[in-house]
């Protein structure tokens, strides 16, 4: 008898966290030992992907597969340049936080070799992959 597969495709959603809630997302989704690394990664990050920015207040988003990622506040669009990776483009303040936070998460996943931090990566990753902006932000993390 033969086999058959079946590929499902899911979609994929992200929901921003409440203001009252924000300050549950990166213990639960680091840890304690990791949670303040993770966040001033991003901003580091960030730093390093737009001349010239200022840290400010960030929105926390929850992904569907379990991961998180973290969006600077407002609705503004960012040149983004990362000479290490040739990259040079816009991006929507989602697409560049989605950006920043995976540069965070693998630089704390070789850093630490938590497993769960590898996890939250690749879910974060599949989620970009899926993202109207996908193109760009896959760009920017080659």
């Amino acid at each position: 008898m033969a086999s058959t597969e079946y590929t499902a495709e899911i979609e994929l959603t992200a929901t921003r966290v409440a203001d009252a809630d924000r300050l549950r997302v990166l213990p639960q989704y680091c840890g304690a030992r990791y949670m303040i690394a993770t966040e001033n990664a991003v901003y580091n990050w960030m730093s390093c992907l737009v001349t010239g920015y200022e840290v400010g207040l960030w929105d926390f988003y929850e992904v569907s597969n379990g991961t998180f990622f973290m969006v600077p506040c407002g609705e503004k669009n960012y040149n983004v340049e990362f000479a290490p990776n040739y990259y040079s483009g816009q991006m929507s303040a989602e697409a560049v936080g989605i950006t920043a936070t995976l540069y965070a998460l693998n630089q704390m996943a070789n850093h630490t070799a938590q497993h769960h931090i590898i996890e939250l990566y690749y879910a974060l990753r599949e989620f970009a992959k899926a993202h109207f902006e996908s193109a760009e932000i896959m760009r920017a993390i080659d």
